[in-house]
């Protein structure tokens, strides 16, 4: 089974600088999305860290099983965001999300920390593989109110669990068969969070209504759809997005 892969990061609308990084390799078959967050520049250099330290961790140790592999990455990243911000007093408390797809045998493992997602649309349908670390995902979870009543909450932008922040982190990791024509996408929130599920899938289903022969220029214009749909209901936030497609 091959894979087709298109990312691209945009300052959005309103913010002055782009805190959201992204790594993108077919031949590790990983991909990895990270929204920073702190002042001073410290969200730009937590995202960096990132896609940095995630990979080269990855990379050194195959042997590991897929799970504990993601875990063990996302843990390292933690590890260096942090230990760099505290030799750096201007960076304390720097954090970042990380979400990401790797994929191996048959099989993919989504790492997630923070509220940037993964998503899967498979028959033209949408579904979410994350899990959003935020306070209003926590009410979620109690049934407090619904998703229509979350999406209005003022606090939703607020994250319980960021990558770098604390000595410690925990890593969700959901495993999924890959099937032949599956779509995924992972972004920041500056794309989920100006552009509902329904219009992604929608733009999803436009450019790509048979996914066994989507090229990679296709790819690309999807993900540019998206990024500029975001922006086009007003791009508050900086926005990424990378697209995977399995043939």
């Amino acid at each position: 089974m091959g894979l087709i892969a298109a990312g691209h990061t945009d300052i959005g609308r309103k913010r002055k600088t782009n805190q959201d990084s992204y790594f993108l390799s077919l031949e590790k078959k990983l991909f990895v999305v990270a929204d920073g967050m702190g002042g001073h520049n410290g969200g730009d250099i937590a995202s960096q860290m990132a896609v940095k330290a995630y990979p080269d961790y990855l990379s050194q140790n195959l042997e590991m099983e897929p799970q504990m592999l993601i875990t063990s990455s996302i843990k390292e990243s933690n590890r260096a965001i942090k230990n760099f911000g505290e030799t750096h007093p201007e960076l304390v408390g720097m954090g970042t999300t990380i979400v990401s797809f790797y994929f191996r045998g048959q099989n993919i493992y989504v790492g997630n920390v923070g509220d940037s997602r993964a998503y899967l649309i498979n028959n033209k349908m949408i579904y979410q593989l994350s899990r959003d670390h935020s306070l209003v995902q926590e009410k979620l979870n109690y049934g407090m109110y619904t998703r229509e009543q979350a999406a209005m909450d003022p606090q939703k932008n607020v994250l319980v669990r960021t990558v770098g922040f604390e000595d410690e982190v925990d890593v969700d990791v959901f495993t999924y068969k890959v099937v032949k024509n599956d779509i995924f996408l992972c972004c920041s929130d500056g794309l989920h969070g100006k552009v509902s599920d329904e219009d992604i899938v929608y733009i999803i289903n436009k450019f790509i209504p048979d996914p066994s022969v989507a090229t990679q220029e296709v790819a690309d214009k999807v993900v540019h759809a998206l990024i500029d749909q975001a922006n086009e209901n007003g791009g508050q936030d900086n926005i990424t997005a990378i697209l995977v497609i399995a043939q």
